[in-house]
């Protein structure tokens, strides 16, 4: 359930509805994964996992058993925390994924491995500080930009490709999310609802047109 409850975060928060439950595609057996990416076993807790054959599109989600065990145990949905919070971002990570590519091929939008991870990044801020600010009776998670964006590390197997790609996103997501911060979430001038909406336009937005956005915020 706490998927399905992820993807109706994100649908909720960017306008965006789920046409295809995440749970029906969700797999939690890391063997059965390996198995469908030809490894000994899945290089990471969660991967997104796409063929297509004659046209179709076959896609799922890998979310390991042990990360949802413990989201389970704390949950994050009534108290998000740095005791759960890399758990969750795991998680939310799968479901963004998930949710984007579903998004953008019933709107015949191609999507690049780039403009995936980008909207990852992005995702893993807007959401938490969305739960973090119900959590706390509105009061802003300073920490939470630091937390997400400056104490964090890339795993040491990526290829020089795949580190390159990791790093630009979250290069470019830290501006994006730094300026709506400083925009829209200060003391004394704060504008949640503006900021929805430059969220929301944000998701919308092609590879390139979001690679141009954030820049320009930067």
């Amino acid at each position: 359930m706490l998927l399905r409850q992820l993807q109706a975060l994100l649908a909720g928060l960017y306008d965006a509805p789920a046409e295809q439950d995440v749970n029906d595609y969700l797999i939690t057996d890391a063997a059965h994964a390996a198995v469908l990416q030809g490894a000994e076993r899945p290089p990471t807790d969660e991967q997104l996992l796409i063929a297509e054959s004659d046209g179709q599109l076959e896609i799922g989600l890998y979310v390991d058993a042990s990360v949802l065990e413990r989201l389970a145990s704390r949950c994050p949905l009534r108290r998000l925390t740095e005791d759960n919070l890399a758990d969750y971002c795991t998680a939310l990570e799968g479901v963004s994924h998930f949710h984007y590519v579903v998004w953008s091929v019933a709107r015949d939008r191609s999507v690049s491995l780039l403009e995936l991870e980008l909207q990852a990044e992005v995702d893993k801020y807007a959401s938490a500080l969305r739960l973090t600010l119900e959590q706390r009776d509105g009061r802003f998670p300073a920490e939470l930009f630091h937390r997400l964006f400056d104490r964090t590390g890339f795993l040491p197997h990526l290829t020089g490709t795949e580190r390159s790609r990791y790093e630009e996103a979250h290069r470019f997501a830290a501006r994006f999310c730094r300026r709506l911060e400083d925009r829209f979430l200060r003391p004394r001038r704060a504008r949640p609802e503006a900021m929805l909406a430059e969220l929301r336009t944000f998701y919308r937005l092609g590879r390139h047109a979001k690679l141009r956005h954030a820049a320009q915020w930067g």
